[in-house]
């Protein structure tokens, strides 16, 4: 079994396991990989970009590296490399926890519940709930989901189909410690300089997947494209702009607007500004979306491997057939050489 199949099979397993029984209450990986980020935190911080640079290639570099060490152990084993990456897809995606965290919001704010939704909000996001109103809490969330549909799974895939589980485990090291530390606050502004910006970098292809993949299966593709094309470079974030903008116009709403994280007031540009106000019934229309993009991010990366492998086999057959016609060419020169001169 070639590496495409390994990773084919085992991404569609450990996507089938996050939507089966989802992330578990206790004993994630990504929160034990969270914990050791926060330890080598307390060795290492400093109000310095140089050593917030090495917080970031410690965690990261040690994460990679160990899940490689791991894959290369079960390579032999054609099984064990499969459910190594289903089980490795399981642990980084987070599909299934991010549609229940935003169904539960959703049906708080249906039964009139605004403080239960504004207690269930922070498990999404770093909004500030208290300074929302219901229809605040809806577009939060539906901006979440957006983001998120990016952060949670199809990046993941991207990296995954690109290196395998150090890939997967890869991506969602970066991601966790841009969570932890990326963030503009006074401690973390020089510091988690290194991890937000990696995390831009490594984010910016499975964004631009998610954009496109909510204009296609979205019910207003056209609009969708519209909103990335004209609003994403305004947002500050170059890979929530293209994910939100497309999402918010293959729903039909408008996005961004002013908001406040951690008491900090933010007014950003409006995302398809031509869109309704968001409603709670469109939460549930966006984590559908949602469902669909992650499934389509499946097939784009296995898809994208598959056309990868086919390429670099014809780049072979052309280099071969080259070689082959140009010796045959010699050959046929030398027999004639050498008829001439007898």
């Amino acid at each position: 079994m070639g590496a495409d199949r390994v990773f084919a099979y085992g991404a569609a397993a450990g996507l089938l396991g996050d939507h089966l029984i989802g992330d578990p209450r206790r004993g994630h990986p990504v929160a034990a990989f969270g914990r050791a980020a926060g330890a080598v935190e307390r060795l290492l911080w400093r109000d310095h970009r140089g050593w917030g640079a090495l917080h970031t290639a410690v965690c990261v570099g040690g994460a990679v590296s160990l899940a490689a060490l791991t894959a290369s152990a079960v390579r032999p084993s054609r099984a064990g490399s499969v459910a190594l990456t289903a089980a490795a897809t399981w642990a980084v995606v987070g599909g299934t926890s991010l549609a229940r965290e935003a169904r539960s919001v959703g049906r708080a704010l249906e039964a009139g519940d605004v403080e239960g939704a504004r207690t269930r909000l922070p498990h999404l996001c770093g909004r500030d709930p208290q300074a929302l109103d219901p229809d605040g809490i809806a577009r939060a969330v539906v901006e979440s989901v957006a983001e998120n549909t990016s952060d949670a799974v199809v990046g993941a895939l991207v990296w995954g189909a690109v290196g395998g589980v150090p890939g997967l485990v890869g991506f969602r090291a970066v991601n966790t410690l841009d969570a932890m530390v990326g963030h503009k606050s006074p401690r973390y502004r020089r510091y988690g300089w290194a991890s937000a910006r990696l995390d831009d970098l490594v984010g910016w292809p499975g964004a631009r997947l998610t954009a496109a993949l909510a204009a296609a299966s979205g019910p207003r593709p056209r609009a969708a494209v519209h909103a990335w094309r004209t609003d994403a470079a305004q947002h500050p974030s170059p890979n929530a702009g293209p994910v939100e903008a497309s999402f918010a116009g293959a729903l039909g709403v408008r996005l961004g607007g002013t908001l406040s994280y951690g008491g900090r007031v933010e007014h950003r540009p409006v995302l398809n500004g031509a869109g309704r106000a968001v409603q709670v019934g469109d939460i549930e229309r966006a984590v559908r979306l949602s469902r669909r993009v992650t499934v389509l991010a499946l097939g784009a990366t296995v898809a994208g491997r598959l056309l990868t492998r086919a390429v670099r086999l014809s780049r072979r057959v052309t280099v071969l057939a080259l070689g082959a016609t140009v010796a045959g060419r010699l050959l046929t020169r030398t027999i004639l050489t050498k008829g001439r001169t007898s």
